[in-house]
């Protein structure tokens, strides 16, 4: 719960959020090593342990961290991918209803009011809530509706009919695809792994230089920068529909205003 609310914030307070978080770690284990009633037991522990130890467990964090990065980045590539989706089958659907010989106005305009609806009112609540707009599903099912109308096979051809038929059902699957990207909510149990990773690194950084104050401060200081950018990108690309770097919906909206246009 506390992480999926870090994830919720600005760029700008997330990052301050995760700073702070290391800060305060590495803040508390220069303490440790160096005030007078507890350097002794910090430097009876770290008696021993040789430099390449802190590689055992800063292999097991890189390798999380790369599996997030590769979950978070495939995800957001995914989201672009059908929302480009999305706006293709809806061309598709205009160019069909307009090379075809019966007038399929209704159909246009059950294809606007659905465009209308992605655009004004799910987008927005996939924002807010990660969930759908129910004006956007019924406006699809009308459209549905009027693409599998028999008066239009017999009008316009089986041929016709089918491809339209066939490029509705694209649009609504890349619209169901969508909105499973959008509700699926992050892991937290990967995101607490990896900051408990970085943790026992920083702890054994403080130990490897429990002896060296100031060489233990720069280390300590040079890990958290590095790890701070890295997960605060990471986190700006997990939620492609609702987080910092959301999507936008303009190829939709702009796929609209070239319909009603004459455009395509």
């Amino acid at each position: 719960m506390i992480l999926g609310l870090w994830l919720d914030q600005p760029v700008w307070l997330m990052f301050t959020l995760l700073a702070g978080v290391f800060l305060t770690v590495c803040l508390v284990l220069s303490l440790l090593t160096n005030l007078p009633w507890t350097r002794g037991g910090m430097r009876l522990l770290a008696t021993g342990i040789v430099p390449p130890y802190i590689g055992v467990v800063a292999v097991l964090l890189a390798l999380l961290t790369g599996f997030v990065a590769n979950d978070a980045w495939e995800r957001q590539r995914q989201a672009s991918r059908v929302l480009q989706a999305e706006r293709s089958h809806a061309l598709a659907v205009y160019d069909l209803s307009i090379a075809s010989a019966p007038d399929m106005s209704g159909l246009r305009t059950s294809l606007f009011a659905y465009l209308d609806a992605v655009v004004k009112e799910e987008w927005p609540s996939m924002a807010a809530t990660g969930a759908s707009a129910p004006a956007a599903g019924q406006a699809l099912g009308r459209l549905l509706q009027s693409a599998a109308d028999p008066r239009t096979a017999a009008e316009a051809g089986e041929a016709t009919h089918a491809a339209l038929l066939e490029a509705v059902m694209q649009l609504r699957s890349a619209r169901s695809e969508r909105l499973a990207l959008s509700a699926a909510r992050s892991d937290e149990s990967k995101w607490l792994t990896l900051l408990v990773l970085a943790v026992l690194t920083l702890t054994a950084i403080a130990l490897v230089h429990a002896e060296r104050p100031f060489a233990q401060a720069t280390t300590l200081f040079l890990f958290s920068a590095a790890m701070v950018t890295t997960l605060g990108v990471v986190a700006l690309h997990e939620r492609p529909f609702d987080g910092p770097l959301a999507l936008s919906s303009e190829p939709i909206r702009l796929a609209r205003a070239a319909m009603e246009a004459g455009g395509r």
